[in-house]
């Protein structure tokens, strides 16, 4: 059992690793077909590395014994999210084609949903492939944001980056990782977060409709946090109440022990006034 345990374990991190293969190979391709620069590759291989790492770590803390078919999917879309960051990065010192970059983003987005509905049919869900999923979604947003920036100015990085001051605030603010509720809404607002800055970035749109289409993202994201954070704020504020009403009602009973004894028999005895008076004032005293 325990070699079949090791073996399955070795199966796992073989995936992430040829995903990490796979990255480069894209790297190779684009580097080929637009001359991308060295801004563009060391981008590209810090995001493989680091993503085959930190994947790594977790699939050997979760104890998986398969990767399964949607984190496969993920995966791959994490393989395109690479390849957008690559040219992203390239965009600050040449221009890339912009064709290229919104292709490579508009399937890595058509298949934000496909994942979910393969680990469903093939009764594979697990919170790790959540998590994963997530954190391709915030990352592809984040990078979006910036090549998004660049055109409309900086205030657009406000959208990739409220998901990551959320992550820090909650380490201050514990009430804040409370699970929350399901939410079509909040499904709703974050894919609509991929949309407009891909129809943004696109640049299809005069400067003032992708500005607008800009604004409808962030306005769209601050009422989704807002409206989820009052909820984790009122709910935090109802468990506080309830925490406190239970130290109350204990008390009573912890002051009705101390009134009472036992002898030698083990039989509870009631004190009588005057000596409940006397270890009062000595209690009291103290």
């Amino acid at each position: 059992m325990a070699l079949n345990n090791t073996y399955d374990a070795r199966l796992v991190q073989q995936e992430t690793a040829v995903g990490a293969g796979v990255q480069i190979l894209v790297l190779a391709l684009l580097g080929a077909g637009i001359g991308m620069g060295p801004a563009g590759w060391v981008t590209g291989l810090v995001f493989a590395v680091a993503t085959w790492a930190v994947l790594s770590r977790a699939l050997h803390r979760s104890g998986l014994r398969t990767f399964g078919p949607a984190n496969r999917v993920t995966l791959g879309r994490a393989t395109l999210v690479g390849g957008v960051t690559a040219l992203v990065a390239d965009s600050f010192v040449s221009a890339p084609p912009v064709s290229l970059l919104v292709g490579l983003t508009a399937v890595a987005l058509l298949l934000d949903g496909v994942d979910g509905k393969v680990a469903r049919r093939t009764n594979t869900s697990t919170a790790l492939g959540a998590r994963f999923d997530m954190e391709v979604d915030a990352f592809l947003i984040l990078v979006l944001s910036v090549y998004v920036s660049m055109e409309l100015g900086p205030w657009v990085l406000l959208i990739g980056a409220m998901r990551y001051a959320f992550v820090a605030a909650a380490r201050v603010a514990p009430w804040l990782n409370a699970p929350l509720p399901p939410s079509f809404a909040r499904k709703t607002v974050a894919a609509l977060q991929g949309i407009c800055l891909l129809v943004a970035g696109a640049d299809l749109l005069p400067y003032a409709g992708n500005f607008a289409v800009a604004l409808l993202a962030l306005a769209s994201l601050l009422w989704s946090f807002g409206r989820d954070v009052l909820w984790l704020w009122r709910e935090s504020r109802v468990g506080a109440a309830r925490t406190a009403a239970a130290r109350a009602a204990a008390r009573p009973a912890a002051k009705t022990v101390t009134r009472t004894g036992a002898d030698a028999t083990g039989k509870r005895l009631e004190l009588g006034p005057d000596l409940e008076l006397a270890l009062e004032l000595g209690l009291a005293g103290r």
